[in-house]
């Protein structure tokens, strides 16, 4: 068996799946399909009972291909506290819940969970903007739209 530490995570063994290669170096080992095999360490990650180690957390969160400033926004803590719980392993409870939801939301392609991540992720630089509401056939809709010099981009949302 080969102890696959290369994941982040101290605990995955692979039984087979991989290649054992000797090189002028010594031996090398070579993942068969090695990014669905992280999709799945992951998702094993995510369903495992009893709370996420702060390994685990930072292996979820460097899979899901965010920062610790990114993470940090989206749980609503500082960037310290994320890399505490990374460090120390204590990973408050409504904060590995949130975490294991994200992940579950972005690998089943949920949008609508995700458009609201990516809103939690944008709002620190939406300072200005203007809320437009028009009534028609169909009921209200809303425009949300940028008023500062700054990229004029507007949302709608019926």
């Amino acid at each position: 068996m080969y102890h696959y530490t290369e994941c982040g995570l101290d605990n995955v063994w692979l039984a087979n799946g991989y290649n054992e290669i000797d090189t002028p170096y010594g031996k090398a080992y070579s993942v068969t399909a090695a990014d669905e095999l992280l999709r799945e360490i992951a998702a094993q990650v995510v369903r495992k009972p009893g709370r996420l180690t702060g390994q685990e957390f930072r292996f979820l969160r460097v899979h899901l291909r965010l920062s610790q400033a990114a993470m940090a926004k989206v749980q609503g803590v500082s960037e310290q506290n994320i890399s505490l719980w990374e460090r120390r392993g204590k990973v408050p409870k409504a904060n590995d819940s949130l975490l294991r939801l994200y992940f579950l939301a972005h690998a089943a392609g949920d949008e609508s969970v995700r458009s609201a991540f990516d809103r939690i992720m944008t709002v620190e630089r939406l300072v200005h903007q203007k809320i437009v509401a028009t009534s028609g056939r169909k009921g209200w809709k809303f425009k949300v739209e940028e008023t500062g010099e700054d990229s004029p981009q507007a949302t709608e949302q019926a």
